[in-house]
């Protein structure tokens, strides 16, 4: 059985779409590669934003910094028939030498706002459109759905869970540094914590808990290993579970480091009330809550809203796989070549000419508005 690849820099020229390179043969043939401007933007908000949130350049730079058609690549497009000789040449000495200009990472943005533009000769800026258009669109995708979830959060600390739930192992990396881009406080990914620097966090799974004989039997286990850890406490009866910690601190005493107890399941708000107060009665003010359990920004928001005495989130399907939104209607599209604007008038989806740029307007250190020029 042969092993599935894996996207990397000696192959990742190819993930592109079949036209891309037609057309790149088609200009070269011509001759059509003087320095063209490419825009990327988004045509419309989805009903359920009013503002994105820049993400994915560092990965588009890194991409464009080593851009190159390998030998194997090349060899590759020249079994299939489709592509010329002198074209497969000229396309195995390629490297990007254009420039690019962009809106920084984790800046808010608008419809029609340039996230950003590729100046360079017409075949290097027309071949790397699938690529940018894949990288932009994801990872602004998450960063614009997690600054919602952290905004409902407030001061209170949201984690990444959903690396089990996103679409494969790309967005399994990328998502977590979206996330932290946007104000999400950690990760239980743990590559993403070696890759990026991001602070990793993880509590217990209810498989741990029913291995063994009873609950309080796994708790006391867990905690000669890790004792300050956080708890969870509904694999059987959420309330029951916090009174087993109760126990396990009367047990433990002057020993008992447990950080929190994790909510899954049922109505979290009155769980973390009863929790609440079961902890205080008995002392343990500093333990903390904390929920998680199909979780989004909405239930965050109404949760923080009755004043569910929560201390954090941990958010995982929803924001990992932006349940809501999962896709933008992002395009690139040419604006200029050889010094001269290009425009659409295809209808609803017309586009402005030239290179551009977006200044936002403030008043009172408040931004009121953007124009782009």
């Amino acid at each position: 059985m042969k092993r599935l690849p894996w996207v990397d820099d000696e192959n990742v020229a190819l993930l592109t779409d079949q036209y891309e390179l037609t057309m790149a043969q088609a200009y070269w043939a011509e001759g059509l590669d003087k320095r063209a401007v490419f825009s990327l933007f988004v045509r419309r908000l989805p009903a359920s934003r009013n503002y994105l949130l820049a993400c994915g350049l560092d990965t588009v730079l890194g991409y464009l910094e080593g851009l190159h058609v390998s030998a194997q690549a090349v060899a590759h497009l020249g079994s299939t028939g489709v592509f010329e000789r002198g074209f497969l040449d000229w396309l195995g000495h390629l490297r990007f030498t254009g420039d690019v200009w962009a809106m920084p990472e984790g800046t808010p943005l608008f419809a029609g706002e340039p996230l950003l533009e590729v100046e360079a000769t017409l075949i290097e800026a027309q071949l790397v459109e699938t690529f940018l258009l894949n990288q932009i669109q994801f990872q602004t995708v998450l960063a614009s759905k997690a600054v919602r979830v952290k905004t409902a959060a407030g001061e209170r600390a949201v984690v990444d869970f959903g690396l089990r739930r996103m679409h494969g192992a790309d967005a399994g990396l990328k998502a977590p540094r979206a996330f932290h881009l946007a104000g999400v406080d950690a990760t239980s990914n743990v590559l993403a914590g070696q890759m990026f620097g991001i602070p990793v966090s993880g509590t217990m799974a209810h498989s741990y808990v029913s291995a063994h004989e009873d609950e309080m039997a796994a708790f006391r286990a867990f905690v000669r290993s890790f004792p300050e850890s956080i708890l969870l406490v509904d694999t059987y009866d959420t309330i029951a579970g916090v009174r087993n910690v109760v126990r396990l601190a009367e047990e433990l005493g002057t020993d008992f480091r447990v950080r929190g107890v994790r909510l899954d399941s049922g109505d979290l708000g009155a769980l973390a009330r009863d929790a609440r107060r079961i902890l205080y009665d008995a002392g343990l003010e500093r333990v903390q809550i904390f929920a998680s359990g199909g979780l989004d920004e909405w239930e965050i928001r109404r949760l923080v809203r009755e004043g569910a005495p929560i201390d954090g989130f941990g958010v995982g399907t929803g924001m990992g796989v932006a349940e809501d939104s999962p896709a933008l209607d992002i395009v690139y599209k040419l604006a200029a070549y050889a010094g001269q604007g290009r425009l659409k008038l295809s209808t609803r989806k017309q586009t402005l000419p030239g290179q551009k740029q977006v200044f936002r307007a403030e008043q009172r250190s408040r931004a009121v508005g953007d124009v782009i020029a």
